[in-house]
């Protein structure tokens, strides 16, 4: 496959449609948070439980990976909980520990809202070539390093009023 001819475009521009793909993926993540009974925060950690796989996370592992305080964790276990989506577990090499456990109804659910999208994704991905991809799957990868370098950045800003 030869990739196709694009027209030119300067980083403003492209930061320009990202800021629009990233405030659409916001809005679209609030609907899926609508429809499925959560909030935003609670869906995000039921995304990190689910990515988990057959390796369930500690609660310690997924309020680092939410960036959410163990307390904070504490309140979304107890959401998911109550919602059916998840279950806490005792961690069987700590038993002080727990392990965060999707129930299977929830990766479901979240693959019929999520698929038609992640489909429509893979017809995109379709336009470009492998080496294309990789280009953007690489900057992906960067991007979110500069997120994440960025959010740190506002986190400890010690002039916030």
């Amino acid at each position: 496959m030869q990739g196709k001819s694009r027209p030119p475009a300067t980083a403003a521009e492209a930061i320009s449609r990202m800021d629009t793909y990233v405030a659409l993926g916001l809005i679209g993540q609030q609907e899926v948070a609508q429809a499925l009974g959560l909030n935003v925060t609670d869906l995000t950690c039921l995304g990190h439980v689910l990515g988990a796989g057959a390796e369930p996370l500690s609660a310690g592992d997924l309020a680092e990976r939410a960036d959410l305080t163990t307390g904070a964790v504490t309140g979304v276990l107890n959401r998911l909980e109550r919602a059916g989506y998840a279950r806490r577990v005792p961690d069987p090499g700590d038993r002080r520990r727990v392990r965060v456990v999707a129930d299977p109804a929830a990766a479901v659910r979240l693959t019929e809202l999520y698929q038609p999208f992640y489909d429509r994704l893979g017809e995109l991905f379709a336009r470009y070539t492998p080496e294309e991809t990789a280009v953007i799957a690489d900057w992906f990868t960067h991007a979110a390093e500069a997120a994440r370098a960025h959010l740190d950045a506002l986190r400890a800003r010690t002039d916030t009023p």
